[in-house]
């Protein structure tokens, strides 16, 4: 397969992933049965995790690997999650990736490598109390649609 990113990208890619701090887990999860984008979205996660130590791939197939499909509540293909690491111990932290992260959401995914790798959100403190304060589990998601 063809590389997806040319080198002006991979560049401008590694300048930013040496604000990488702690580990990541690119975790790809894809079907070799009806998925159009599985093979490209595998080959991006490849392709990024090749940027930088701080980063490594774990790859599932969400039929095979269904105990961790449901482990990382993983419904749909493909989907990256972007996952803590210390040493042996990967957590969730929420932040999924479901179809492939290409035009403007390449970036959203590269920022929040960097916030994952970082581990903050840079949310403001007022919204951080806000936050604790909550009582009932929230389930958040954020649709986007190429235009």
């Amino acid at each position: 397969m063809p590389e997806l990113l040319n080198a002006e990208i991979k560049k401008q890619v590694s300048d930013l992933f040496a604000e990488l701090k702690d580990p990541v887990e690119i975790i790809f999860f894809g079907s070799e049965e009806k998925c159009t984008y599985c093979a490209d979205t595998r080959h991006l996660a490849e392709e990024l995790a090749s940027l930088s130590e701080k980063l490594n791939l774990t790859v599932y197939d969400l039929q095979a690997d269904a105990e961790s499909a449901s482990r990382f509540k993983v419904d749909k293909v493909p989907t990256l999650i972007l996952a803590a690491r210390d040493g042996e111990v990967t957590t969730d932290l929420g932040v999924h990736f479901a179809g492939i992260p290409a035009g403007h959401e390449f970036s959203s995914l590269i920022q929040s490598l960097v916030l994952v790798s970082n581990r903050d959100s840079g949310l403001s403190p007022q919204t951080r109390e806000f936050l604790r304060g909550l009582k009932d589990p929230v389930h958040m998601q954020v649709f986007v649609t190429p235009t």
